[in-house]
């Protein structure tokens, strides 16, 4: 019949379900990406709202530097030395490499030795002047000691200072020291809040929560490129 023409319905369908499957294929992998995404955004803010204070050890009598290490004058005029729980609460369980022998001499803010967690790491600088006297070698095969017990058999070194009196006035004490590790939590909330974005571009954190506890190891879950930002920020001695 004359201006009568036929469609195979079949024909167009085919081409319908050509185009569904490749945009299925395109979406896929973006879904993938969104999804990953979104795991680690929600974990970097439950790591951010879990921060607090309220467990951190800061013993008195014990004098903290700016670059989270503090030292204990002993009765016999020794300093011992070691790393503040704020510290080793960020960072969870690491490895110590003393980087300074025995009857070595150092300087305030001298490279004395290396932590290390998950093939990443901080280094560590003397917060006192001094002679080495003696390296805490029980670290090396109880490395938990840093984390467990800090302020006691988790001490990196014993020296002898050359420079006490001199050097007195860089310290934190008392409620001076609990005040400063509080700005200094507070500090790092917003260092991981302010840093992530350059690591994982396209998605900022924006919602900080509030309450819970410290976690462990926050930072060792972190890029190497955090960790040394986190140096920079944090592990260098100020006057």
């Amino acid at each position: 019949m004359d201006g009568f023409s036929y469609n195979n319905i079949f024909d167009t369908k085919g081409i319908e379900y050509l185009v569904i499957i490749a945009f299925l294929l395109l979406l896929i992998p973006f879904w993938l990406l969104l999804n990953r995404k979104l795991k680690f955004r929600e974990h970097i803010s439950r790591m951010l709202g879990v921060l607090t204070s309220n467990i951190l050890k800061i013993p008195q009598g014990i004098f903290y530097s700016s670059n989270h290490t503090w030292t204990f004058m002993e009765k016999s005029g020794i300093a011992r030395i070691g790393l503040d729980d704020l510290l080793v609460h960020i960072t969870g369980g690491v490895k110590i490499h003393h980087l300074r022998k025995e009857e070595e001499m150092v300087r305030k803010g001298d490279l004395i030795a290396e932590i290390e967690g998950n093939g990443k790491s901080l280094l560590i600088y003397s917060p006192v002047s001094g002679k080495i006297l003696k390296q805490n070698t029980e670290l090396i095969t109880n490395t938990e000691l840093l984390t467990s017990d800090p302020y006691g058999k988790g001490w990196i070194y014993n020296i002898k200072p050359s420079d006490w009196i001199g050097e007195i006035p860089s310290f934190y004490l008392s409620s001076d020291a609990t005040s400063w590790q509080k700005r200094e939590l507070d500090r790092y909330r917003d260092f991981l809040a302010t840093n992530i974005g350059r690591y994982l571009p396209g998605s900022p954190l924006t919602v900080l929560q509030d309450g819970g506890e410290l976690i462990n190891g926050s930072l060792s879950e972190l890029p190497e490129g955090m960790w040394n930002d986190f140096q920079k920020e944090f592990m260098e001695l100020r006057e």
